[in-house]
């Protein structure tokens, strides 16, 4: 199931800006029961996004686009991709420029459930994420750093791996955010540098906050990682899994990460 520009379709224009040059932004939603979930923070995300990259985008429109098509769909997965559109050849973009709405739906992948109950090993990518503040935090369409880390372990143990900055800080991993804690402080790596400000980062943040935990967002080192009481990762399609082990440093499912479990399993309740 997939829609261009609000209508089904299953092609775009070879001289889509996005395929040429990656100049675009998506978003990767959860839907339940046709409705899909951190839809606000998701449409947050991508327009600041589009600010950024001066795309001119309607904000309502879209919301109406995605709505219908997560009803649509109905419980799955909805990716939208926005492109600036169609342009001539070179690096400048076109003074006025049409955006592309791709919208490409897709079943919930079947992750296994001992991920979330018993914890996940990570690989160690050495593929590092190039710090480039301009597009720090943006869901922008160039993944190629997370393709080339990803490529780096094929071993089933491993179900996500973690990625640095190029000097060295942890910054995430390659589909997830990442937490740490310390002597009951909620950290997680700031992303003023690079990596993705996810969505579910934000609403653990944010939960976390109003369930009186204390949080941080600062810079993390990779012994700090080493030293934390507990580690886990984060998206918006399986919500949380605790990480039991990095290369030797292993860590218990902790409490406090049983707990944000719980605050955020009731998305669908409340999105």
């Amino acid at each position: 199931m997939s829609w261009v520009d609000g209508r089904p379709a299953d092609g775009l224009s070879v001289r889509d800006r996005g395929l040429a040059y990656g100049d675009g932004l998506f978003e990767t939603m959860k839907v339940v029961n046709g409705l899909p979930e951190l839809l606000d923070r998701h449409l947050s995300r991508l327009g600041l996004g589009c600010q950024r990259f001066a795309i001119p985008v309607d904000l309502v429109t879209l919301r109406t686009q995605i709505t219908a098509f997560s009803a649509a769909l109905g419980t799955g997965v909805a990716k939208l991709i926005l492109t600036r559109g169609d342009g001539k050849r070179g690096y400048g973009p076109p003074v006025a420029c049409q955006p592309r709405i791709v919208l490409m739906g897709s079943p919930l992948p079947d992750l296994p459930a001992k991920h979330r109950e018993e914890g996940v090993r990570l690989y160690p990518c050495a593929t590092r994420l190039a710090e480039q503040p301009v597009l720090a935090g943006l869901k922008h369409l160039n993944r190629l750093e997370q393709v080339l880390a990803r490529a780096e372990w094929q071993d089933p143990a491993f179900a996500e791996g973690l990625m640095r900055d190029t000097s060295g800080r942890v910054v995430e991993a390659v589909s997830s955010n990442l937490f740490i804690v310390e002597s009951g402080v909620l950290l997680t790596p700031s992303l003023r540098r690079c990596g993705v400000a996810g969505v579910m980062r934000d609403e653990i943040l944010e939960r976390a906050r109003q369930s009186g935990i204390q949080c941080k967002i600062d810079d993390v080192s990779l012994g700090q990682l080493f030293d934390a009481d507990e580690v886990f990762v984060c998206n918006s399609l399986y919500g949380i899994w605790p990480v039991r082990q990095l290369e030797a440093s292993v860590w218990p499912v902790g409490p406090l990460t049983r707990k944000l479990q719980r605050l955020v399993a009731d998305l669908s309740s409340n999105s």
